[in-house]
């Protein structure tokens, strides 16, 4: 047994903790779809408004309730213990939901854990940064994407997030020790400049930033659903509203572009130190490429025509698709210079 093989068994460990954590923020979700919730602020707003519109009662009906004898006891419960009952039950549920979110948020941490126990030591085997292959880029970026999430459970509050992050570390690692995986070699003469480490960076991060966009702006489009339909219910009622979700979207998708355009610089800067040219349209430069354009679309719209809402989520998804297709597609489907990068 070497390195090697126990950076294997510790990214098939981060498969199975996440998977678990993924289950347990799917019960989450689940208790507190079951469960009776307190009705949002928006929701009581607008109760609040139809009450004062319907008006008060008449002064007289008020008169005649008083007027009238006092109803005869009985054995129903009076409003006060219902009340209390009430209150019982939600603070369970309540408990119920808080329990299963911290065991997924604890499950997360294992996870992320034997993650970067794995892609540590894949890179100490490899004696270089393990960025030398599709493989090992894949699981660097998921370090960084869940890394990301547990910073903002930390630092604002956003398990809400964790069931698409764990749902997509548990493809990732697994399409990677299972399709991706390739054993440990030197790298490949082309890889060897300071630009592979600059341009693999700056993707890692771009890439990680632009998959936490595009999973809020999933949620987005589900919440704005239901935002329309008027049933905000579950534990959809417990996450940002969706002019939020856009908004966390765009900060994003905002921060991940200007990265990508150094990533495709850095690119043609690392392809004329390895291939003597600056740009050749390699079907993965080109595709990248497509990738830049389509995100500058999405800002650009946003910006100047005033895009929201989902027209500029659509475009947004579009972008993301295009960000994985050049990443997984091109080197499965499309051989060029870059297919050392491949399986």
């Amino acid at each position: 047994m070497n390195l090697e093989y126990y950076s294997n068994a510790a990214l098939v460990t981060s498969v199975v903790v996440y998977l678990l954590a993924m289950t347990a923020y799917a019960a989450e979700w689940a208790a507190a779809r079951n469960a009776p919730v307190e009705e949002s602020a928006d929701r009581r707003e607008l109760a609040g408004v139809g009450a004062r519109s319907a008006g008060t009662p008449s002064t007289h009906a008020a008169s005649s309730d008083r007027s009238a004898p006092d109803a005869p006891a009985s054995d129903a419960p009076t409003p006060d213990t219902k009340t209390t009952d009430a209150a019982v039950e939600q603070r369970m549920a309540e408990m119920k939901v808080e329990l299963w979110g911290r065991i997924g948020v604890a499950l997360t941490v294992v996870g992320f854990l034997c993650s970067v126990v794995g892609t540590t030591l894949r890179g100490l085997a490899a004696g270089r940064p393990p960025w030398g292959n599709m493989y090992e880029f894949t699981i660097t970026a998921m370090v960084l994407i869940v890394a990301v999430y547990l910073v903002m459970v930390w630092r604002t509050g956003a398990r809400w997030l964790g069931l698409p992050v764990t749902l997509l570390a548990a493809v990732g690692n697994g399409l990677a020790v299972t399709v991706f995986y390739v054993a440990v070699a030197p790298l490949v003469p082309a890889l060897h400049s300071v630009w592979f480490i600059i341009h693999i960076c700056a993707a890692v991060v771009s890439g990680a930033a632009f998959n936490i966009g595009g999973l809020l702006t999933v949620l987005f489009l589900i919440r704005q659903r239901a935002e329309k339909r008027g049933t905000v219910s579950g534990y959809l009622s417990r996450i940002p509203t969706a002019r939020k979700l856009d908004l966390y979207a765009y900060r994003f998708l905002a921060f991940a572009f200007p990265l990508w355009t150094f990533t495709v610089a850095a690119g043609a800067i690392w392809a004329e130190y390895a291939w003597g040219r600056y740009w050749g349209w390699d079907p993965k430069e080109t595709w990248a490429l497509v990738t830049w354009v389509i995100f500058a679309c999405y800002l650009h719209a946003r910006s100047t025509a005033g895009w929201r809402g989902t027209r500029a989520a659509v475009i947004a998804l579009i972008g993301v698709a295009s960000f994985w297709f050049n990443f997984v597609g091109i080197n499965l489907l499309v051989s060029g210079l870059h297919s050392y990068a491949g399986v």
